[in-house]
């Protein structure tokens, strides 16, 4: 039985899926709908590209590294940002992720707002170029291909200060024989 995909849970990439804009990937899901599709960003890629480099006057906002992140493969040129609000306010510029209650502070920035109005709103902020979509039933069938895990986030994986170990990291806390898949070596070859 394939596990439940929601709004705020992570879709883990599996030592199957060789896939470069994937491989090793750790996927927050933004938004899902059975028929309508799949959208999430990758929190596990920093960029080489400094966010003053792109969006210089959203600079001091963001929680370091202060780095564009790889959102995923489409629209890379097009720049999404997620933030933690301080309260259970919704400030302006914000919107809420609607998930789970787990997810109440997470929320999308319009980049377009004035960096000032969230100034002194948001605790954590990170700003990714391009996004990871699917369409209705595509993800459904790389979840039965074996191409993903399915599992719950923590408050700290989205912003976490190490997004290189994550994807170990999310396996390493699973209950299991899933927690082993986090020893699967880089190259199998080379084992």
């Amino acid at each position: 039985m394939a596990e439940a995909i929601y709004v705020g849970r992570l879709l883990v990439a599996t030592p199957l899926l060789d896939d470069p804009n994937f491989r090793r990937s750790v996927v927050l899901v933004l938004e899902h709908d059975e028929d309508g599709g799949t959208l999430g960003v990758v929190i596990n890629r920093p960029s080489e590209v400094a966010v003053t480099q792109v969006l210089p006057s959203w600079d001091p906002l963001v929680t370091g590294p202060p780095v564009l992140f790889e959102g995923g493969p489409v629209q890379t040129d097009s720049a999404l940002a997620l933030a933690a609000v301080l309260s259970g306010e919704e400030p302006l510029g914000w919107r809420r992720l609607q998930g789970r209650s787990t997810m109440s502070r997470l929320g999308t920035v319009d980049l377009d707002a004035p960096p000032e109005i969230l100034a002194g709103e948001i605790s954590q902020m990170r700003i990714f170029a391009g996004y990871a979509g699917w369409t209705g039933g595509q993800l459904q069938a790389e979840l039965e291909e074996g191409a993903w895990y399915v599992v719950d986030s923590e408050p700290g994986d989205t912003f976490n200060s190490d997004p290189g170990a994550l994807w170990r990291n999310v396996l390493r806390r699973q209950q299991g024989d899933l927690a082993l898949v986090a020893t699967f070596p880089e190259d199998p070859q080379q084992n």
